[in-house]
């Protein structure tokens, strides 16, 4: 691997890093949002919300940071990049005190202290976040929360 393509892969990780400590640490979608490419996609799977386009998807990084649940916790399991792709397997936890409508649409908050599984997987264009896919353990979730 060339010292490039290193350098490569650092900024493409930063750049993702740096979104990602703002929507899910204090909650501010503006380290995300400065980041976004032009006719960026961003799906939360298996609810599909998101959006695409810088509009749509700042709309929906505003409504995820208003409905985070207290106490959230982001733990990195892993990661895998390249020059252009961040993949990190993460682990939430946090306390289900509000409706997550972009993770479990329609269920009351249930007061229980959760965490899930989630994949996501990060395309970088170019310095930009082109492509964001979260693949959320709804199932596991589901399970823990006894919800069928």
């Amino acid at each position: 691997m060339t010292p490039a393509m290193q350098t490569l892969m650092r900024d493409v990780a930063r750049i993702w890093d740096g979104a990602a400590a703002g929507l899910y640490g204090p909650g501010d979608p503006g380290p995300a949002v400065d980041v976004l490419a032009e006719g960026v996609v961003w799906t939360e799977l298996p609810t599909g919300a998101g959006g695409t386009g810088r509009d749509a998807v700042t709309g929906h990084l505003s409504a995820l940071t208003a409905t985070l649940p207290g106490e959230l916790t982001r733990t990195r399991l892993s990661r895998t990049v390249d020059v252009r792709r961040v993949v990190d397997e993460v682990r939430f936890g946090f306390v289900h005190d509000r409706e997550l409508p972009w993770l479990l649409p329609g269920v009351a908050p249930t007061g229980r202290r959760v965490e899930v599984l989630a994949v996501q997987l990060v395309r970088i264009r170019q310095g930009r976040i082109d492509e964001v896919r979260t693949l959320w353990d709804v199932a596991g979730l589901r399970d823990t929360l006894n919800l069928r």
